[in-house]
């Protein structure tokens, strides 16, 4: 860990300074910029930032967590949970005292010990101190405990709030708390306000449910406080990392709001302003958006779509910087709230993870770490117009930071002039630079390029449609994905039946009555198959019934195979073979003989039906005929008979290919109409969707040629 290049930095002539050796695990610096204190494997040290000298040395071991108090006078440790030699629980989080007037020498770490815990959990470690450090607080099993700072042995007030899991302390002279109650055995989630030490009632109070963790944000003055809750789970399958939403709260419990964001996604970070007034968020799917609110929860102005997460503002507020790190590309924009949020500039700093303004509000610090990433570990400053003022490049880089320092001793004035001259390292790093001649842009295959790129592949920031998640993620379905897709409600539509398939108009098509609840349950290959025989036997039916029609109006009948067979054995013979299903669906193959024998009588049956058709007076003397000639039995009874009524529940298959050609015209309209109300429903559609709708004119004018008309 790197604890040195204090002088480099500018922030003052540490000449007393030694730099420590050895495996260092946690640094900081106190509030108010006074003290520096860092853990070493044996003790703590402690160091006065102006000149480097040591102030005290505390005798503490294996130190993994230090913070100070918020004017400097204590400090305070955390150690890793341990037993005694009695099973007993050690108190692992101690307060000291800083010695301000002289070191002290005595290695007994009971003379500056001030108090002691037991903390186990190292998330929420630390002692919350009022503004002026009057009291101090400490959440416990359903209560926060409070004490007073010169005694902390004896517990001075205690707020009790069942289930109570996180609180924070605000930072202003009115002294507030707010307690956060996670959900539990139905019941919503809860924060509460409460002004020290009237715990009797809460002044403001909010509940909602989605809340199993929360961020609670006072502003400087400790009038306000911004509640940032979320989910472990998003149970609406838009987000793998749970959903997120905005509350606002008023100290005073004049106000409380839940803030309306109009992009749908999740909160990536908001940040109050140092004067308290205004606030920003970024927040939806990427290209994320940056909105100004004021303290009634009122957007103020809202910057442009871009690859954003993160928002700071200066210290002295009048300027904010908009960037994206993390899996982003490190893009800084600078705008100036003093002029109409004007844009400065943008700065590139890849992989950064760490982003701070300065305390003069003119300068911004950049710096990769580790383990966040191992390599290109460095540090770099830039001036708020946008040039890089200095570079180091580091090995391994641990932490760095800004020492505190107050916005009184840095008076309002120009950020941008005069600009600073840049430190050499930074001229040399910028000689090494290679500035590319073309911007390499984003990958088209070679078909696709020197054609205009369709919206569906941009980024809304740049004219592309809008991402709107329809819950794929926990359905496993979609429309690029797999599996059965869900159904679509679209508000204000007329509900469609469920005997319709998707896309399919009201009466129109195939019927399918009474088949919803048999098909429901097969296949796609089950239910084509049933079809393909629902449409084999209602042809054969169609075939009989049409033989049936030759015999009434005269044809000759087959002759028969078995010339020495009785008229009912033959007629009985002929029942038990359209019964069998054998003889059915996989009738035997026919012999030379009989192959002959059937083309000679369909030969025949054509001849005469055209002969029949083509001359009425054939008709006349062809039933006058049959009429004086003797038939058989069985001939006799069947013409007797009326011809069976069947209803074909398949498309016909002798349809004219102008039927054929307006059916085909139907499904196209019917799909459409399906695409435009996947549209209406924010679904987003390919280029080739797009396309087919635009066709909708020409195909119904190409019905209107058919003569077909709704």
């Amino acid at each position: 860990m790197r604890l040195d290049r204090v002088r480099h930095m500018g922030f003052a002539d540490a000449l007393l300074f030694i730099r420590p050796e050895g495996n260092l695990r946690c640094c900081t610096y106190s509030p108010c910029g006074r003290y520096f204190a860092w853990a070493s494997p044996d003790q703590v040290t402690v160091v006065d930032a102006s000149v480097g000298h040591v102030v005290t040395t505390l005798s503490a071991p294996n130190v993994f967590e230090i913070g100070f108090s918020p004017l400097g006078t204590f400090v305070i440790t955390w150690q890793r949970p341990s037993k005694d030699e009695n099973g007993d629980a050690v108190k692992n989080l101690k307060v000291w005292r800083v010695v301000e007037e002289e070191a002290s020498t005595d290695t007994d770490e009971g003379s500056n010990v001030v108090g002691r815990f037991v903390q186990k959990s190292q998330t929420g470690w630390n002692l919350q101190y009022t503004h002026d450090e009057r009291y101090c607080a400490r959440v416990v099993t359903n209560q926060v405990q409070f004490y007073r700072s010169e005694d902390l042995g004896t517990v001075w007030n205690q707020l009790r709030v069942e289930g109570v899991s996180d609180f924070a302390v605000s930072p202003g002279d009115n002294h507030s708390i707010a307690v956060f109650v996670p959900e539990r055995k139905g019941q919503p989630a809860a924060v509460k306000v409460f002004n020290v030490p009237n715990f009797d009632a809460p002044v403001s109070q909010k509940n909602f449910f989605k809340g199993d963790k929360v961020q609670l944000k006072w502003n400087d003055l400790g009038t306000q406080l911004i509640v940032l809750a979320q989910t472990e789970v998003d149970k609406t399958g838009k987000s793998y990392y749970g959903e997120t939403t905005l509350y606002l709260l008023s100290a005073s419990g004049g106000f409380d709001s839940r803030i309306d964001l109009d992009k749908d996604g999740p909160i990536h970070d908001v940040t109050w302003s140092p004067n308290s007034k205004e606030f920003g968020v970024v927040y939806g799917y990427m290209p994320a958006k940056t909105t100004i609110f004021n303290t009634r929860a009122v957007a103020t102005h809202s910057f442009a779509l871009g690859p954003r997460n993160t928002i700071l503002f200066s210290p002295s507020g009048r300027l904010v910087l908009v960037a994206g790190f993390g899996n982003l590309a490190g893009q800084m924009d600078i705008y100036d709230l003093d002029k109409d949020y004007y844009k400065v500039c943008t700065i590139e700093a890849s992989n950064a993870s760490v982003c701070e303004w300065s305390p003069d509000g003119k300068h911004i610090l950049t710096a990769t770490t580790s383990p966040r990433l191992r390599v290109d570990n460095g540090v770099r400053i830039w001036h708020a117009g946008g040039g890089l003022m200095y570079n180091e490049d580091l090995h391994e880089l641990y932490h760095v930071c800004w020492r505190p320092q107050s916005t009184t001793m840095h008076p309002p004035e120009d950020p941008f002039h005069p600009v600073p001259t840049p430190h050499a390292s930074a001229l040399a790093y910028l000689g090494t630079v290679k500035t590319p001649s073309k911007p390499a842009g984003a990958y088209r295959p070679p078909g696709a390029r020197g054609t205009v790129t369709p919206l569906a592949f941009k980024r809304e920031d740049e004219g592309g449609t809008a991402y709107v998640s329809n819950g794929s993620l926990s359905l496993g379905s979609g429309v690029n994905g797999f599996g059965k897709p869900r159904k679509r409600e679209v508000p204000g539509a007329e509900a469609v039946g469920e005997d319709l398939p998707p896309g399919a108009a009201p009466g129109g098509g195939v019927s399918l009555a009474g088949t919803a609840d048999g098909d429901d349950n097969l296949s796609k290959a089950a239910l084509k198959n049933k079809k393909k025989r629902e449409a084999k036997k209602a042809k054969e039916a169609a075939d009989k019934a049409a033989g049936l029609s030759t015999d009434v109006n005269g044809a000759a009948p087959a002759p028969s195979t078995a010339p020495n067979r009785s008229p009912d054995r033959r007629d009985r013979r002929d029942h038990e073979r359209t019964r069998s299903k054998g003889s059915l669906e996989n009738p035997s193959r026919p012999n030379q003989n009989q192959r002959r024998e059937g083309s000679r009588h369909r030969r025949n049956q054509s001849s005469t039906n055209h002969a029949n058709a083509a001359s009425p007076f054939n008709m006349t003397e062809k039933n006058h005929q049959s009429s004086n000639t003797p038939q058989p039995l069985a001939t006799t009874t069947a013409a007797a008979e009326p011809p069976p009524d069947l209803t074909v529940t398949s498309p016909d298959s002798a349809a004219s290919p102008q039927d054929k050609k307006i059916r085909a015209l139907l499904k196209k309209l019917r799909a459409i109409d399906d695409l435009k109300m996947r549209r209406a429903g924010g679904e987003k559609l390919e280029g080739t969707q797009i396309k087919k709708m635009d066709t909708e004119d020409s195909v119904r004018k190409e019905l209107e040629t058919l003569g077909w008309n709704e």
